[in-house]
Protein backbone atom coordinates (compact mmCIF):
# COMPACT_ATOMS: atom_id res chain seq x y z
CA UNK A 1 0.00 0.00 0.00
CA UNK A 2 2.35 2.54 0.73
CA UNK A 3 4.37 1.45 -2.67
CA UNK A 4 1.20 2.31 -4.47
CA UNK A 5 0.95 5.85 -3.02
CA UNK A 6 4.20 6.79 -3.47
CA UNK A 7 3.95 5.71 -7.18
CA UNK A 8 0.42 7.38 -7.13
CA UNK A 9 1.93 10.65 -5.75
CA UNK A 10 4.68 10.58 -8.05
CA UNK A 11 2.63 10.18 -11.06
CA UNK A 12 0.41 13.33 -9.47
CA UNK A 13 3.66 15.22 -9.46
CA UNK A 14 4.53 14.08 -13.02
CA UNK A 15 1.42 15.10 -14.27
CA UNK A 16 1.95 18.41 -12.61
CA UNK A 17 4.40 19.03 -14.03
CA UNK A 18 3.70 18.51 -17.25
CA UNK A 19 0.70 20.62 -17.17
CA UNK A 20 -1.99 17.50 -17.86
CA UNK A 21 -3.60 18.69 -14.30
CA UNK A 22 -3.66 22.74 -14.99
CA UNK A 23 -6.63 22.56 -17.28
CA UNK A 24 -8.95 20.52 -14.24
CA UNK A 25 -7.81 23.34 -11.81
CA UNK A 26 -8.92 25.66 -14.02
CA UNK A 27 -12.19 23.76 -14.09
CA UNK A 28 -12.35 23.93 -10.35
CA UNK A 29 -11.33 27.76 -10.20
CA UNK A 30 -14.34 28.25 -12.73
CA UNK A 31 -16.54 26.12 -11.09
CA UNK A 32 -16.23 28.00 -8.07
CA UNK A 33 -15.97 31.31 -9.30
CA UNK A 34 -19.30 30.52 -10.61
CA UNK A 35 -21.10 29.20 -8.13
CA UNK A 36 -20.17 32.34 -6.11
CA UNK A 37 -21.60 34.50 -8.92
CA UNK A 38 -25.04 32.53 -9.01
CA UNK A 39 -25.18 32.93 -5.33
CA UNK A 40 -24.75 36.85 -5.41
CA UNK A 41 -27.18 37.40 -7.68
CA UNK A 42 -29.72 34.36 -6.80
CA UNK A 43 -32.78 34.67 -8.10
CA UNK A 44 -31.79 36.96 -10.54
CA UNK A 45 -31.81 41.05 -11.09
CA UNK A 46 -35.10 41.75 -12.59
CA UNK A 47 -35.89 45.15 -14.44
CA UNK A 48 -39.21 46.53 -15.64
CA UNK A 49 -38.15 44.89 -19.03
CA UNK A 50 -37.05 41.89 -17.10
CA UNK A 51 -39.76 41.43 -14.91
CA UNK A 52 -42.41 41.80 -18.37
CA UNK A 53 -41.02 39.22 -20.35
CA UNK A 54 -41.56 37.14 -16.93
CA UNK A 55 -44.82 38.04 -16.79
CA UNK A 56 -45.16 36.77 -20.50
CA UNK A 57 -42.92 33.75 -19.76
CA UNK A 58 -45.23 32.40 -16.72
CA UNK A 59 -48.30 33.39 -19.21
CA UNK A 60 -49.47 36.06 -17.18
CA UNK A 61 -49.27 38.74 -19.91
CA UNK A 62 -49.43 38.18 -23.77
CA UNK A 63 -46.28 37.80 -25.43
CA UNK A 64 -45.30 40.31 -27.73
CA UNK A 65 -42.40 41.38 -30.02
CA UNK A 66 -41.82 44.85 -28.30
CA UNK A 67 -39.06 42.52 -25.86
CA UNK A 68 -37.41 39.39 -27.74
CA UNK A 69 -40.24 36.23 -27.99
CA UNK A 70 -37.08 33.59 -27.66
CA UNK A 71 -35.80 35.03 -24.51
CA UNK A 72 -39.58 34.61 -22.75
CA UNK A 73 -39.81 31.09 -24.78
CA UNK A 74 -36.27 30.31 -22.82
CA UNK A 75 -37.59 31.47 -19.60
CA UNK A 76 -40.67 29.42 -19.90
CA UNK A 77 -39.26 26.09 -20.67
CA UNK A 78 -36.12 26.44 -18.29
CA UNK A 79 -38.85 27.49 -15.23
CA UNK A 80 -41.07 24.28 -16.41
CA UNK A 81 -38.28 21.87 -16.58
CA UNK A 82 -36.73 22.72 -13.06
CA UNK A 83 -39.39 24.75 -11.48
CA UNK A 84 -37.17 27.76 -10.88
CA UNK A 85 -36.99 31.19 -11.27
CA UNK A 86 -33.26 31.32 -10.42
CA UNK A 87 -32.71 29.11 -13.48
CA UNK A 88 -31.88 31.59 -16.27
CA UNK A 89 -29.93 33.30 -14.26
CA UNK A 90 -27.88 30.18 -13.18
CA UNK A 91 -27.94 29.52 -17.14
CA UNK A 92 -26.32 33.04 -18.02
CA UNK A 93 -23.93 32.39 -15.40
CA UNK A 94 -23.12 29.07 -16.45
CA UNK A 95 -22.32 30.15 -20.43
CA UNK A 96 -20.40 32.44 -19.07
CA UNK A 97 -18.05 30.73 -17.19
CA UNK A 98 -17.90 27.64 -19.56
CA UNK A 99 -16.71 29.77 -22.24
CA UNK A 100 -14.48 31.00 -20.31
CA UNK A 101 -13.15 28.16 -19.28
CA UNK A 102 -12.82 26.91 -22.65
CA UNK A 103 -11.09 30.08 -23.72
CA UNK A 104 -8.56 29.40 -20.48
CA UNK A 105 -7.68 25.76 -21.47
CA UNK A 106 -6.86 27.34 -25.28
CA UNK A 107 -4.65 30.38 -24.03
CA UNK A 108 -2.83 27.76 -21.58
CA UNK A 109 -1.98 24.97 -24.55
CA UNK A 110 -0.65 28.12 -26.68
CA UNK A 111 1.56 29.85 -24.02
CA UNK A 112 2.21 27.41 -21.18
CA UNK A 113 1.57 30.34 -18.97
CA UNK A 114 -0.70 29.66 -15.83
CA UNK A 115 -1.01 33.48 -15.08
CA UNK A 116 -2.57 34.51 -18.74
CA UNK A 117 -4.90 31.40 -18.02
CA UNK A 118 -5.98 32.81 -14.75
CA UNK A 119 -6.45 36.25 -16.21
CA UNK A 120 -9.06 34.63 -19.16
CA UNK A 121 -11.40 33.42 -15.87
CA UNK A 122 -10.65 36.66 -14.49
CA UNK A 123 -12.63 38.09 -17.35
CA UNK A 124 -15.44 37.02 -15.55
CA UNK A 125 -15.00 38.87 -12.01
CA UNK A 126 -13.85 42.51 -13.90
CA UNK A 127 -16.47 45.04 -12.55
CA UNK A 128 -17.51 46.16 -16.31
CA UNK A 129 -18.48 42.42 -16.56
CA UNK A 130 -19.85 41.08 -13.32
CA UNK A 131 -22.10 43.94 -12.85
CA UNK A 132 -24.59 42.41 -15.08
CA UNK A 133 -23.90 38.85 -14.74
CA UNK A 134 -27.07 37.73 -13.19
CA UNK A 135 -29.37 40.64 -14.39
CA UNK A 136 -31.71 38.77 -17.09
CA UNK A 137 -31.45 41.39 -19.90
CA UNK A 138 -31.19 40.36 -24.11
CA UNK A 139 -28.29 42.51 -23.98
CA UNK A 140 -26.61 39.77 -21.66
CA UNK A 141 -27.71 37.18 -23.52
CA UNK A 142 -26.54 38.43 -27.10
CA UNK A 143 -22.97 38.58 -25.39
CA UNK A 144 -22.90 35.71 -24.24
CA UNK A 145 -24.12 33.52 -26.82
CA UNK A 146 -21.81 35.41 -29.13
CA UNK A 147 -18.54 34.67 -26.54
CA UNK A 148 -19.99 30.63 -26.23
CA UNK A 149 -19.40 31.14 -30.54
CA UNK A 150 -16.27 32.48 -30.43
CA UNK A 151 -14.91 29.77 -27.60
CA UNK A 152 -16.59 27.22 -29.65
CA UNK A 153 -14.63 29.05 -32.90
CA UNK A 154 -10.84 28.31 -31.17
CA UNK A 155 -11.61 24.82 -29.94
CA UNK A 156 -12.39 23.54 -33.51
CA UNK A 157 -9.45 25.74 -34.62
CA UNK A 158 -7.05 23.38 -32.43
CA UNK A 159 -8.51 20.24 -33.87
CA UNK A 160 -6.15 17.77 -35.39
CA UNK A 161 -6.45 17.41 -39.05
CA UNK A 162 -9.26 15.29 -40.15
CA UNK A 163 -12.48 14.67 -37.79
CA UNK A 164 -14.77 15.82 -40.48
CA UNK A 165 -17.65 15.32 -38.31
CA UNK A 166 -16.22 16.67 -35.08
CA UNK A 167 -15.85 20.20 -37.23
CA UNK A 168 -19.20 20.14 -38.56
CA UNK A 169 -21.05 19.26 -35.13
CA UNK A 170 -19.17 22.47 -33.61
CA UNK A 171 -20.07 24.50 -36.72
CA UNK A 172 -23.61 23.76 -36.20
CA UNK A 173 -23.17 24.18 -32.41
CA UNK A 174 -21.52 27.73 -32.87
CA UNK A 175 -24.33 28.85 -35.52
CA UNK A 176 -27.20 27.76 -32.79
CA UNK A 177 -25.53 30.08 -30.36
CA UNK A 178 -24.83 32.91 -33.52
CA UNK A 179 -28.57 32.37 -34.54
CA UNK A 180 -29.75 32.91 -30.86
CA UNK A 181 -27.81 36.06 -30.46
CA UNK A 182 -29.56 37.26 -33.52
CA UNK A 183 -32.72 36.43 -32.82
CA UNK A 184 -32.63 37.85 -28.91
CA UNK A 185 -30.82 41.09 -30.29
CA UNK A 186 -32.99 43.09 -33.16
CA UNK A 187 -30.15 45.18 -33.70
CA UNK A 188 -27.26 42.68 -33.00
CA UNK A 189 -27.47 41.58 -36.46
CA UNK A 190 -24.02 43.59 -37.23
CA UNK A 191 -22.56 41.96 -33.96
CA UNK A 192 -23.14 38.37 -35.68
CA UNK A 193 -22.41 38.44 -39.16
CA UNK A 194 -18.58 38.47 -38.18
CA UNK A 195 -18.67 35.95 -35.60
CA UNK A 196 -19.99 33.54 -38.12
CA UNK A 197 -16.95 34.86 -40.45
CA UNK A 198 -14.51 33.96 -37.56
CA UNK A 199 -16.89 30.70 -37.07
CA UNK A 200 -15.86 28.82 -40.67
CA UNK A 201 -12.50 29.74 -41.28
CA UNK A 202 -11.64 28.74 -37.80
CA UNK A 203 -12.93 24.97 -38.49
CA UNK A 204 -11.09 25.12 -41.68
CA UNK A 205 -8.23 26.95 -42.15
CA UNK A 206 -9.01 27.57 -45.99
CA UNK A 207 -12.87 26.91 -46.35
CA UNK A 208 -13.46 26.33 -50.12
CA UNK A 209 -16.42 27.87 -51.18
CA UNK A 210 -18.41 24.66 -51.39
CA UNK A 211 -17.72 24.95 -47.13
CA UNK A 212 -18.72 28.65 -46.92
CA UNK A 213 -21.72 27.78 -49.25
CA UNK A 214 -22.84 24.50 -47.15
CA UNK A 215 -22.37 26.24 -43.65
CA UNK A 216 -24.20 29.64 -44.83
CA UNK A 217 -26.81 27.84 -45.49
CA UNK A 218 -27.05 26.41 -42.31
CA UNK A 219 -27.34 29.72 -40.74
CA UNK A 220 -30.29 30.33 -42.94
CA UNK A 221 -32.00 27.82 -41.91
CA UNK A 222 -31.41 27.43 -38.29
CA UNK A 223 -32.16 31.06 -38.46
CA UNK A 224 -35.44 30.77 -40.57
CA UNK A 225 -36.56 27.73 -38.56
CA UNK A 226 -35.79 29.03 -35.43
CA UNK A 227 -37.69 32.37 -36.05
CA UNK A 228 -40.85 30.45 -37.34
CA UNK A 229 -40.42 27.84 -34.34
CA UNK A 230 -40.67 30.87 -31.76
CA UNK A 231 -43.39 32.54 -33.31
CA UNK A 232 -45.35 29.69 -33.82
CA UNK A 233 -45.01 28.51 -29.94
CA UNK A 234 -45.38 32.18 -28.77
CA UNK A 235 -47.41 34.12 -30.96
CA UNK A 236 -46.17 37.33 -30.67
CA UNK A 237 -47.77 40.72 -31.08
CA UNK A 238 -46.68 42.68 -33.82
CA UNK A 239 -45.73 46.14 -31.71
CA UNK A 240 -43.72 47.10 -34.62
CA UNK A 241 -41.22 48.81 -32.02
CA UNK A 242 -38.90 50.01 -34.87
CA UNK A 243 -41.24 53.44 -35.25
CA UNK A 244 -39.83 54.45 -31.76
CA UNK A 245 -36.84 55.64 -33.60
CA UNK A 246 -38.97 57.91 -35.63
CA UNK A 247 -40.88 59.02 -32.92
CA UNK A 248 -37.41 60.15 -31.09
CA UNK A 249 -36.38 61.73 -34.38
CA UNK A 250 -39.46 64.14 -35.03
CA UNK A 251 -40.05 64.88 -31.43
CA UNK A 252 -36.28 65.88 -31.34
CA UNK A 253 -35.88 67.47 -34.60
CA UNK A 254 -39.05 68.97 -35.49
CA UNK A 255 -40.91 72.19 -33.86
CA UNK A 256 -44.42 71.41 -32.07
CA UNK A 257 -45.87 73.46 -35.43
CA UNK A 258 -43.52 71.18 -37.66
CA UNK A 259 -44.69 68.25 -35.98
CA UNK A 260 -48.64 68.64 -36.40
CA UNK A 261 -48.48 69.52 -40.05
CA UNK A 262 -45.88 67.03 -40.93
CA UNK A 263 -48.51 64.32 -39.45
CA UNK A 264 -51.42 65.74 -41.45
CA UNK A 265 -49.16 65.58 -44.57
CA UNK A 266 -48.27 61.54 -43.42
CA UNK A 267 -52.16 61.37 -42.83
CA UNK A 268 -51.98 61.15 -39.56
CA UNK A 269 -55.61 61.40 -37.68
CA UNK A 270 -56.57 64.19 -35.33
CA UNK A 271 -55.63 62.16 -32.09
CA UNK A 272 -52.41 61.20 -33.70
CA UNK A 273 -51.28 64.38 -34.19
CA UNK A 274 -52.30 66.17 -30.90
CA UNK A 275 -50.33 62.93 -29.54
CA UNK A 276 -47.17 63.79 -31.43
CA UNK A 277 -47.49 67.67 -30.52
CA UNK A 278 -47.73 66.82 -27.14
CA UNK A 279 -44.40 64.79 -26.64
CA UNK A 280 -42.72 67.34 -28.54
CA UNK A 281 -43.82 69.80 -25.81
CA UNK A 282 -43.45 68.01 -23.05
CA UNK A 283 -39.96 66.64 -23.92
CA UNK A 284 -38.93 70.43 -24.34
CA UNK A 285 -40.06 71.20 -20.87
CA UNK A 286 -38.43 68.34 -19.46
CA UNK A 287 -35.54 68.23 -21.46
CA UNK A 288 -35.70 64.82 -22.39
CA UNK A 289 -33.48 64.10 -25.31
CA UNK A 290 -34.42 60.91 -25.92
CA UNK A 291 -36.55 57.81 -25.53
CA UNK A 292 -39.00 60.11 -26.02
CA UNK A 293 -41.80 57.52 -26.56
CA UNK A 294 -41.98 56.13 -23.16
CA UNK A 295 -40.98 59.20 -21.84
CA UNK A 296 -43.29 62.00 -23.21
CA UNK A 297 -46.18 60.13 -25.76
CA UNK A 298 -49.32 60.38 -23.78
CA UNK A 299 -50.08 56.48 -24.48
CA UNK A 300 -53.49 55.45 -23.42
CA UNK A 301 -51.99 53.21 -20.41
CA UNK A 302 -48.45 52.85 -19.01
CA UNK A 303 -48.11 49.79 -20.69
CA UNK A 304 -49.99 49.96 -23.69
CA UNK A 305 -48.09 48.50 -26.62
CA UNK A 306 -50.22 48.62 -29.69
CA UNK A 307 -50.46 52.29 -29.49
CA UNK A 308 -47.16 52.53 -31.56
CA UNK A 309 -48.21 49.70 -33.83
CA UNK A 310 -51.30 51.58 -34.67
CA UNK A 311 -49.17 54.40 -36.28
CA UNK A 312 -46.04 52.97 -37.70
CA UNK A 313 -46.61 53.70 -41.01
CA UNK A 314 -47.65 57.44 -40.36
CA UNK A 315 -44.46 57.65 -38.30
CA UNK A 316 -41.94 55.77 -41.05
CA UNK A 317 -43.79 57.94 -43.52
CA UNK A 318 -43.22 61.08 -41.39
CA UNK A 319 -39.54 60.35 -41.04
CA UNK A 320 -38.93 59.74 -44.98
CA UNK A 321 -40.71 63.30 -45.56
CA UNK A 322 -38.74 65.01 -43.13
CA UNK A 323 -35.57 64.01 -42.35
CA UNK A 324 -34.00 64.84 -45.58
CA UNK A 325 -35.65 68.61 -45.68
CA UNK A 326 -33.98 68.78 -42.06
CA UNK A 327 -30.96 66.88 -42.21
CA UNK A 328 -28.86 69.52 -40.19
CA UNK A 329 -30.79 69.51 -37.11
CA UNK A 330 -30.82 65.28 -37.44
CA UNK A 331 -27.27 64.79 -37.77
CA UNK A 332 -26.84 67.19 -34.70
CA UNK A 333 -29.86 65.24 -32.73
CA UNK A 334 -28.10 61.62 -33.65
CA UNK A 335 -24.68 62.94 -33.00
CA UNK A 336 -25.74 64.59 -30.07
CA UNK A 337 -27.45 60.91 -28.69
CA UNK A 338 -24.01 59.12 -30.15
CA UNK A 339 -21.74 61.13 -28.00
CA UNK A 340 -23.95 60.67 -25.27
CA UNK A 341 -23.66 56.86 -25.16
CA UNK A 342 -19.97 56.83 -25.83
CA UNK A 343 -18.91 59.62 -22.82
CA UNK A 344 -21.59 59.68 -20.15
CA UNK A 345 -22.85 55.82 -20.45
CA UNK A 346 -24.89 55.61 -17.12
CA UNK A 347 -27.05 52.60 -15.36
CA UNK A 348 -23.62 50.81 -14.80
CA UNK A 349 -25.32 48.91 -12.08
CA UNK A 350 -28.89 47.09 -11.75
CA UNK A 351 -30.01 47.90 -8.49
CA UNK A 352 -31.57 44.16 -7.58
CA UNK A 353 -34.67 44.23 -8.34
CA UNK A 354 -36.84 46.72 -7.38
CA UNK A 355 -40.94 45.96 -6.76
CA UNK A 356 -43.25 47.34 -9.65
CA UNK A 357 -46.93 46.38 -10.69
CA UNK A 358 -45.26 43.92 -13.35
CA UNK A 359 -43.50 41.80 -10.74
CA UNK A 360 -44.73 38.46 -10.69
CA UNK A 361 -45.40 36.87 -7.47
CA UNK A 362 -42.50 34.37 -8.05
CA UNK A 363 -40.29 37.23 -7.75
CA UNK A 364 -41.60 38.51 -4.77
CA UNK A 365 -41.24 35.59 -2.88
CA UNK A 366 -37.51 35.05 -3.65
CA UNK A 367 -35.86 38.63 -3.27
CA UNK A 368 -32.18 38.79 -3.65
CA UNK A 369 -29.75 39.04 -0.68
CA UNK A 370 -29.51 42.45 0.05
CA UNK A 371 -25.84 42.04 2.19
CA UNK A 372 -24.14 40.43 -1.13
CA UNK A 373 -26.34 43.17 -3.49
CA UNK A 374 -24.88 46.01 -1.45
CA UNK A 375 -21.06 44.30 -1.78
CA UNK A 376 -21.43 43.86 -5.14
CA UNK A 377 -22.94 47.24 -5.80
CA UNK A 378 -19.83 48.83 -3.69
CA UNK A 379 -17.68 46.92 -6.04
CA UNK A 380 -18.96 47.74 -9.34
CA UNK A 381 -19.54 51.91 -7.94
CA UNK A 382 -15.85 52.15 -6.77
CA UNK A 383 -14.49 50.86 -10.10
CA UNK A 384 -16.29 53.35 -12.05
CA UNK A 385 -15.02 55.87 -9.78
CA UNK A 386 -11.38 54.51 -9.49
CA UNK A 387 -11.58 53.00 -13.54
CA UNK A 388 -14.29 55.12 -15.69
CA UNK A 389 -12.70 54.25 -19.00
CA UNK A 390 -13.72 50.52 -18.35
CA UNK A 391 -17.75 51.84 -18.42
CA UNK A 392 -17.39 54.06 -21.10
CA UNK A 393 -18.06 53.09 -24.61
CA UNK A 394 -15.55 55.59 -26.30
CA UNK A 395 -12.74 53.33 -24.46
CA UNK A 396 -14.23 50.19 -26.12
CA UNK A 397 -14.89 52.05 -29.46
CA UNK A 398 -11.06 52.61 -29.23
CA UNK A 399 -10.13 49.14 -28.53
CA UNK A 400 -12.26 47.60 -31.60
CA UNK A 401 -10.95 49.52 -33.40
CA UNK A 402 -7.01 49.10 -32.50
CA UNK A 403 -8.03 45.60 -32.98
CA UNK A 404 -9.48 46.01 -36.71
CA UNK A 405 -7.04 48.15 -37.75
CA UNK A 406 -3.35 47.21 -36.98
CA UNK A 407 -1.65 45.28 -39.37
CA UNK A 408 -0.88 42.21 -37.63
CA UNK A 409 -1.05 40.32 -34.14
CA UNK A 410 1.50 38.02 -32.72
CA UNK A 411 0.21 34.58 -32.06
CA UNK A 412 -2.52 32.28 -33.44
CA UNK A 413 -5.35 34.58 -33.26
CA UNK A 414 -4.80 37.35 -35.35
CA UNK A 415 -7.92 36.48 -37.54
CA UNK A 416 -9.72 36.15 -34.96
CA UNK A 417 -8.74 39.58 -32.88
CA UNK A 418 -9.68 41.60 -36.36
CA UNK A 419 -13.05 40.00 -36.43
CA UNK A 420 -13.47 40.23 -32.47
CA UNK A 421 -12.59 44.15 -33.07
CA UNK A 422 -15.08 44.24 -36.35
CA UNK A 423 -17.83 43.07 -34.56
CA UNK A 424 -17.91 44.83 -31.48
CA UNK A 425 -16.80 47.78 -34.03
CA UNK A 426 -20.04 47.89 -36.05
CA UNK A 427 -22.59 47.23 -32.88
CA UNK A 428 -21.52 50.41 -31.45
CA UNK A 429 -21.49 52.27 -35.07
CA UNK A 430 -25.03 50.51 -35.25
CA UNK A 431 -26.00 52.83 -32.42
CA UNK A 432 -25.69 55.78 -34.34
CA UNK A 433 -28.44 56.23 -35.99
CA UNK A 434 -31.16 54.07 -33.20
CA UNK A 435 -29.88 55.13 -29.57
CA UNK A 436 -32.83 55.27 -27.45
CA UNK A 437 -30.53 56.65 -24.63
CA UNK A 438 -27.04 56.49 -22.81
CA UNK A 439 -27.26 52.98 -21.65
CA UNK A 440 -23.72 50.91 -20.63
CA UNK A 441 -26.24 47.66 -20.97
CA UNK A 442 -25.96 48.81 -25.28
CA UNK A 443 -22.46 48.18 -24.62
CA UNK A 444 -22.17 45.19 -22.86
CA UNK A 445 -20.93 42.86 -25.81
CA UNK A 446 -18.39 46.15 -26.99
CA UNK A 447 -17.21 45.43 -22.96
CA UNK A 448 -16.75 41.54 -23.03
CA UNK A 449 -15.46 41.11 -26.28
CA UNK A 450 -12.95 43.68 -25.69
CA UNK A 451 -11.89 42.64 -22.31
CA UNK A 452 -11.36 39.13 -23.73
CA UNK A 453 -9.52 40.03 -27.12
CA UNK A 454 -6.75 42.17 -24.65
CA UNK A 455 -6.57 38.93 -22.78
CA UNK A 456 -5.92 36.60 -26.02
CA UNK A 457 -3.06 39.94 -27.68
CA UNK A 458 -0.94 39.25 -24.50
CA UNK A 459 -1.22 35.57 -24.77
CA UNK A 460 0.03 36.16 -28.04
CA UNK A 461 2.75 38.04 -27.05
CA UNK A 462 3.42 35.43 -24.60
CA UNK A 463 3.54 32.57 -27.06
CA UNK A 464 5.73 34.71 -29.38
CA UNK A 465 8.67 34.46 -26.29
CA UNK A 466 7.83 31.18 -25.73
CA UNK A 467 8.30 29.85 -29.40
CA UNK A 468 11.43 32.80 -29.38
CA UNK A 469 12.91 30.59 -26.31
CA UNK A 470 12.88 27.46 -27.36
CA UNK A 471 14.14 28.18 -30.85
CA UNK A 472 16.87 29.88 -28.98
CA UNK A 473 17.55 26.36 -26.60
CA UNK A 474 17.34 24.21 -29.43
CA UNK A 475 20.48 22.72 -30.87
CA UNK A 476 22.67 24.62 -33.34
CA UNK A 477 21.42 21.37 -35.85
CA UNK A 478 17.52 21.86 -35.01
CA UNK A 479 17.52 25.87 -35.77
CA UNK A 480 19.56 25.68 -38.85
CA UNK A 481 16.77 22.87 -39.63
CA UNK A 482 14.20 25.56 -39.57
CA UNK A 483 14.39 27.90 -42.09
CA UNK A 484 14.27 31.65 -41.18
CA UNK A 485 11.48 33.80 -42.59
CA UNK A 486 11.94 35.69 -45.91
CA UNK A 487 11.53 39.87 -45.84
CA UNK A 488 8.12 39.43 -47.72
CA UNK A 489 7.30 37.07 -44.42
CA UNK A 490 8.03 39.39 -42.11
CA UNK A 491 6.30 42.20 -43.64
CA UNK A 492 3.22 40.31 -44.49
CA UNK A 493 2.83 39.38 -40.45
Amino acid sequence: MPRTICRLTAAVRAAWRRGALWPWCLAAVATCCGCAVAVVFHPGYLSADSAYQLSQALGNQPVSDWHPPVLALLWRILIRTTGSLAAMADLQTAVLWGSLWVLARLVWKGTGSRGLSLAVLAVGLAPQIMNFTGVVWKDVHLAYALLAALAIALTARELPEGRTGTRWALVVLGVLFIVYAGLVRKNGFPAVLPVFALLVPAAWPAPGRRRWLVATGVLLVVTVAGSLGVSAATHPLATKVYAVIPVDDLVHVLTPAQVRAAAEQAGGSADFRDRMVAADIDCRRRHITSDAYLECYPRKGPFDLMELSRNAGVLVRMEAQQMPKHWRGYLAYRVQVFSKLLFQSNQTFWNGTPHNSLLPAIAERTPPNQTLRAALQNYVTGSVRDLPMLFQGWFWLAVSLVLVLRRSWPGRHRRELRLIGASSLVYILAYLPTAPESNFRYLYWPALSGTVALVLVASGYAERRRTRADHASAGPEIRAAVPSPTPAEVGAG
